[in-house]
């Protein structure tokens, strides 16, 4: 076991909570332990229940400090659910110094003035993702620090969160007796596990499928331009097939992981083949006959209707079809058999399915991005402990409400 830090990842999804420790330096870094434990007290990516939640963190962090014999004291953390949203910003500040040489405190001051929006009343500012600096209008600058000027302005995305939501979720890990080193967006998270630089500057949109919502985030020339959440996700397809086939949801689960496609082979010889051919399902009880046709036709509708939702939201920004880095498939859903087939036909764009990479003995699985990402949040930042360790990202108004809720 390679000696180092210790950084814990706590992804608590809709159906599934998942915890890893890694150890490592620099480059290295080796899985200590990981466990997953169903989830309960969420909705739609939501904490609902603070007290749910924090039972099943404590659960499986009980478990994962047996499994590598130490005790965990803090964590990084995912936030999901539809209500993130992003929104552009602008701020505009006069240069302090009598040199006119930009200064740290003038950046933090002109990132602070493009908090001032109205947003609604229980909504907060998880993240500023500043986008360009202008300098006496001069566009483009990515750091303008030291540069001279007299005028500084900045061009940003607002991460928005709806705050109670927000405040369940750290109270449950708080609950737990855990604390909160930074709170990561899960699409954000997702990427830091398996998109490249290379890809972010090309232009990419990463499409993290969960049970049940669905996340894009698009990057291009290395920066974050556009990030949303759908309701919608792998488990909607689960209660379609329980639907169509009349089953129960369990069944309707092992069904979709063990014959499920969301298409047929390219041949119509293979395609004829599949389509007669017969599932037979036993139950306790009795048994359940259909055909991989009768799959296909519940699935691909579904996964469709993902996906042209994915669509509609590249045209609003004006990226359909113009991603050069395609689109990376991630989360529970892109398991599904010919997802990425479906995605490059439906999106007119490359397609492949990312999975987690750097972490060694960490299964090679897309469902696994999110809590390898926040690992990697940890790995990135060089914070191992102690509350708010990596909290030089967040928005003033963030730590202001976390504080409120310190142990």
């Amino acid at each position: 076991m390679s000696k180092g830090n210790i950084v814990t990842g706590l992804d608590i999804g809709t159906y599934s909570i998942k915890a890893l420790v890694a150890q490592g330096k620099g480059k290295d870094w080796e899985v200590l332990s990981y466990a997953e434990i169903p989830s309960f007290g969420l909705r739609k990516g939501a904490v609902v229940s603070v007290e749910e939640t924090s039972k099943n963190v404590q659960m499986i962090m009980s478990g994962i400090e047996k499994d590598c014999n130490r005790k965990i004291h803090d964590v990084f953390v995912n936030i999901g659910g539809s209500h993130l949203y992003v929104t552009p910003s602008d701020g505009i500040i006069s240069v302090s110094r009598a040199d006119n040489r930009i200064s740290k405190e003038d950046i933090e001051r002109v990132l602070q003035a493009t908090q001032a929006v109205n947003i609604p009343s229980n909504e907060q500012v998880l993240k500023v993702f500043p986008r360009e600096y202008i300098i006496d209008d001069q566009k483009g600058i990515k750091d303008p620090e030291d540069l001279t000027g007299v005028r500084l302005e900045a061009k940003v995305l607002l991460l928005c969160v709806f705050s109670p939501y927000f405040l369940k979720l750290t109270q449950s890990v708080l609950n737990a007796k855990l604390q909160i080193n930074d709170v990561i967006p899960s699409p954000l998270a997702a990427a830091n596990a398996v998109l490249t630089p290379q890809q972010k500057e090309l232009g990419v949109a990463l499409i993290d499928m969960g049970a049940a919502t669905t996340s894009l985030a698009v990057f291009e020339e290395g920066e974050l331009i556009h990030l949303a959440v759908f309701p919608i996700g792998s488990a909607n397809i689960t209660n379609d097939i329980a639907i169509g086939l009349k089953t129960e949801v369990a069944i309707a689960e092992s069904i979709k992981k063990q014959h499920g496609t969301c298409m047929f082979a390219k041949t119509d010889k293979d395609k004829t083949a599949q389509s007669r051919k017969k599932i037979e399902v036993f139950d306790k009880s009795s048994s359940l006959n259909f055909t991989k046709k009768n799959l296909v036709d519940i699935i691909e509708p579904r996964v469709s209707e993902i996906l042209d939702i994915i669509q509609k939201e590249l045209k609003k920004i004006n990226r359909q079809e113009l991603l050069p880095g395609g689109v990376v498939l991630t989360g529970g859903g892109a398991k599904m058999p010919k997802i990425k087939e479906l995605t490059k036909e439906t999106l007119k764009l490359a397609c492949e399915i990312g999975t987690p990479k750097g972490i060694i003995g960490l299964q090679d699985d897309p469902a696994l991005a999110t809590v390898a990402g926040l690992v990697f949040e940890g790995v990135d930042s060089g914070e191992e402990g102690g509350i708010l360790g990596g909290a030089g990202k967040l928005g003033s108004v963030f730590k202001k409400i976390f504080r409120a809720f310190k142990p």
